[in-house]
């Protein structure tokens, strides 16, 4: 607590500006790269659309000619030829799947751990209580007794802004 004393509410407040701009910083770039890879997932997702309007259009063509070819099938063939054509139409389809479900858990995992670093960054931060732990009482007391605060400030050899900070701090202000 003493090296405390020592530094200026000033530089205190400096460096916590600047670990918070900090942050902001960092959660602005970490919000640009997950609009980026969400952007990636529309596409996978816009793409598997197309797949499905492809595979529905070859499923009706694939219809018609079995409709065409019935009368000359029997119903064992038939069966054999749409099952084909309904794996032949799915295989990408599953690929395409695939792919989204590892990216989706790459994401996810890469989310979890960005929030357990800020987590834990944000968790390292701490305000100091009081700037002159020893003077707390003094100030209380002259304030109590109807002592302006610049009166305290000269009396006590701290700035105006660190007398009102330990009001605050005590709520008495």
């Amino acid at each position: 607590m003493n090296h405390l004393q020592n530094i200026p509410l000033e530089y205190i407040i400096i460096a916590l500006v600047g670990v918070v701009l900090y942050l902001i910083y960092y959660l602005f770039t970490k919000d640009s790269q997950y609009s980026r890879n969400i952007h990636s997932i529309a596409s996978v997702v816009e793409e598997l659309n197309r797949d499905i309007f492809y595979l529905k259009k070859q499923l009706n063509q694939a219809e018609e000619k079995l409709q065409m070819s019935k009368r000359e099938m029997s119903d064992e063939e038939i069966y054999q030829e749409i099952e084909r054509s309904v794996y032949d139409m799915l295989q990408p389809l599953s690929v395409n799947v695939k792919q989204l479900h590892e990216r989706l858990h790459n994401l996810d995992m890469e989310i979890d751990a960005r929030i357990a670093s800020v987590e834990s960054g944000v968790k390292q931060i701490s305000i100091p209580s009081s700037i002159h732990g020893n003077d707390d009482e003094k100030v209380i007391s002259l304030y109590k007794q109807g002592v302006s605060l610049d009166t305290i400030s000269k009396e006590l050899h701290i700035s105006k802004p660190e007398v009102e900070f330990v009001l605050k701090i005590n709520k008495i202000r």
